[in-house]
């Protein structure tokens, strides 16, 4: 497997896992963060750093959602880009909705680490929801 690869899974395993500084460590100090236009947490795109990542993102999607899962479907790429193309599960903490969505992420890394991230998904589905 090359090295892009393995670092991206490497954390999606530590989401899964719920073990936030380990997926940190893997970002770069002044990583680019970008939520899909129109998704609930563009808001304030881009995040820049962990810190910023960490509030604006990861701490919402726990107030929002119970059991929030990131599906990896499949990894493509190379050592410099690589994108995960899968899903997000969930349920809404507001609404009780079940969230069963497509979901692409690509990351860019450099010198072993995660110097930006874009995301796709279907937000309007995921606004259908959380409303």
């Amino acid at each position: 497997m090359n090295p892009g690869i393995e670092l991206v899974q490497s954390l999606y395993t530590a989401f899964a896992a719920g073990d936030v500084p380990a997926f940190l460590s893997r970002l770069d100090p002044r990583v680019v963060w970008n939520e899909a236009e129109s998704f609930p947490y563009s808001d304030h795109n881009p995040y820049v750093g962990p810190d910023a990542i960490t509030s604006g993102v990861f701490q919402r999607i726990l107030t929002d959602f119970e059991g929030f899962q990131v599906v990896v479907d499949e990894l493509v790429g190379g050592p410099e880009v690589v994108t995960m193309l899968g899903r997000y599960r969930g349920k809404s903490r507001r609404t009780g909705r079940e969230l069963d969505v497509q979901c692409a992420h690509t990351w860019w890394i450099r010198a072993g680490r995660i110097v930006r991230f874009q995301q796709m998904v279907d937000t309007a589905r995921v606004a259908r929801t959380l409303a």
